[in-house]
Formats: C-alpha cells, structure tokens, sequence
C-alpha cells in the first residue's frame, strides 16, 4: 500500500529564526524587471518573514521571483512581472534575510544519509524492479489521490504496442494531463489512420511506398477539418493515444518548435503562450513522468517545484520521472537543478508496456 511521506516543516520558534528580520521588499520599477538583488526561487519549499510571519510560497517555480501580493506570496514569471510588483530580495537562504530555504522537509529529523554508497546515480547497471513496483504503487495512488502529468516524445507513436499500452492507462485513468510536442500527436494520428509512423508500419517496421509523405498527409488532412476532434469523427478513428485523450476529455498540450512540420491545429506556435500553458497543467500536479525527450523534460522539470500544497493546506512531495534510454537525458535534469528527480534509464516504449502491465491493464 502506497503511502506519502510526511512534510516536517521548519520549528520557527526554533532560537536559529529568533534574530531573523523581515525579507526586503522592493517594488519592481518596470514591467518585467525584477528590482537588484532580487531572490530567485529554487524547487525547495521556500518561507519569507513578512511582518513578523513566515509566509510559504504555495505555487513554486525555479528562476522566478517571489512576489508579495495581498497577504501570500505569489512566484512570478520575470516577463509577467508588473511594475509595482513588490518582489522580495536576498540571496541567502538561512534565514538571515527574511529567507529560509527548506530542503528536507520531506526526511524525518532522525534519518541519517549514509555518506558513500554504490551506484547512486542512474545508469544502465541501475536494477528496474523496485522502480517499476513502486511507480505502479504511486500511480494506483494518484489515480484517485493526486494528478498525474505525463510528458512525452514522439518515440511511443513509432510502436504499436507502446500505443495500445498508453491509450489503455489513459482509459484506465491513469493520464491526468499530457505536455508533448507536435511530433507525438502527427504521428500518433498517422498510426491511427494510415498504420504508420513516419511512413513506417508501426507493427511491422514495413516501409510503404510514398511513406516519406504519411505525416505530412495527415497533418494536411487535420487542418482540413479544422481540429484533431473533427479529424477523428470524419476519419473514424478508433485507435491510439490521441484518440483516448480526446475520448475521455484529458488536457494536452501541444508545444511548437522551430523543425515542426504543419503544424497541428492546436499546436502552440508562441513559445511563451505554450509555457503558460504547460505551467497552468504542472501549477497542480502531483506527480510528472517524463519520457523520451530532453528538451521538453528540462523545460517541465524547471516548472516543477519538489512539493505542493493541497486545499486543505496539507504539503505533499511532487514526485517527477525521468525516463530515457540515455543516460545522459536522464541525469542531465539534476545539473539544471531539478535535483528531485528520479531517472529510469530503459526504453521508453518497453517501459510504457511494463508499467501498463503492471497496473493490469495488457
């Protein structure tokens, strides 16, 4: 049985806080400008003594600032800033500021961590067993518990298996929200209507003849009907990851590139309006399983604090995957600060089918 770890959080009648000032409160002169010395926020809980009392910041994003604003304290984008805005500065993290940082709140006061350990970081000589068992313990959990925000490349819409596992947990209610890219839903709806990935059966690996222009056909075809929705009515759709996201009203995200082809009709073409967009899904997610795409794992991982809050004021761990047959891709989140994060280094569509299977779904 899945249980949550306890949040302690930090005893501020402790004598370490008894000399601690207000933070420093600075009105940001223009918009979009935080005021010199501003304090930039990390994935940790992190507390602000204002007028005698220490406030937590609630909805936490790494390398935005802390904004005091009619009693909480509210973490705010530099470009959503508004002249005005009173943006609290400091840059230490003890207290000694009016900022108290607070990185083990989710450890019990007496665990010890032992210093040198074998294999600690994620690579190929990593054992999956434990991983895979408590993934599907925490997911049995959050389907009902929590919301679970999956992010995904394009490389699960090349199998068909990998396909059928994912749309089953989708139907299953194991998908609370999707952020993705163009590719994943082009040739996800490619498999769907013409069998293929990237001209590619996605069964038998068999190339069709003209199979260069699959996904551009379908692209073409979607933006004839005006929306993926239509697109699936018209054509009969019947199969695949799309399919079940829109059959069972889950949210996804589509975020533009630069390389896209088309693109998709809901496919986000401004960068900044897709990473709002992505935030407004992360802003209450529980847990987040990234799989198969660096870029998109970064960008999530940087908008994903280590803990939330519930309404009824109860602080919880996030927990976040990364999931990557690279062990590159999997550890690279922590040099960018995500340092929360969990990798599994393995096939992404092979873990998909493992995971589906474990929840007893295939």
């Amino acid at each position: 049985m899945f249980r949550l770890r306890d949040y302690y959080a930090p005893d501020f009648t402790d004598p370490m806080f008894a000399s601690c000032p207000d933070a420093v409160l600075r009105p940001a002169e223009t918009d979009t400008v935080a005021p010199d010395n501003y304090h930039a926020m990390s994935i940790y809980p992190e507390y602000f003594r204002i007028s005698g009392q220490w406030l937590l910041a609630e909805e936490s994003r790494m390398d935005c600032v802390p904004v005091y604003e009619n009693g909480k304290i509210k973490v705010t984008e530099f470009r959503h800033l508004k002249a005005g805005d009173l943006v609290v500065c400091g840059r230490t993290e003890d207290g000694s500021e009016g900022i108290y940082v607070h990185p083990d709140g989710f450890r019990a006061p007496e665990e010890d961590r032992q210093v040198f350990m074998f294999r600690q970081s994620r690579s190929r000589e990593t054992s999956l067993t434990r991983d895979y068992r408590e993934l599907c313990d925490l997911l049995k959990y959050e389907k009902d518990h929590g919301k679970i925000v999956w992010v995904m490349g394009p490389a699960f819409s090349f199998d068909g298996s990998a396909r059928k596992a994912l749309a089953a947990m989708i139907d299953a209610g194991y998908v609370h929200a999707v952020l993705a890219g163009n590719a994943l839903a082009t040739h996800d709806l490619e498999g769907a209507w013409l069998h293929t990935a990237l001209g590619q059966d996605i069964e038998t690996r068999e190339n069709m003849p003209n199979g260069h222009y699959h996904h551009l056909d379908t692209i073409n075809r979607v933006r004839k009907y005006g929306s993926i929705s239509s697109f699936i009515a018209e054509e009969k759709i019947d199969n695949g990851i799309i399919h079940a996201l829109e059959k069972n009203h889950v949210p996804y995200v589509l975020a533009g590139s630069i390389r896209d082809d088309g693109p998709l009709p809901p496919v986000y073409g401004n960068v900044y309006e897709a990473q709002d967009a992505m935030r407004n899904e992360i802003r209450s997610a529980t847990t987040v399983i990234c799989m198969a795409t660096v870029l998109h794992t970064i960008a999530v991982g940087n908008m994903t604090p280590s803990f939330r809050v519930l309404p009824d004021g109860t602080v919880r761990e996030v927990y976040f995957y990364s999931v990557d047959i690279s062990e590159f891709a999997v550890n690279k989140l922590a040099d960018r600060g995500s340092l929360s994060s969990r990798g599994i280094v393995t096939n992404v569509q092979d873990f998909i089918v493992h995971i589906a299977s474990g929840l007893g779904l295939l």
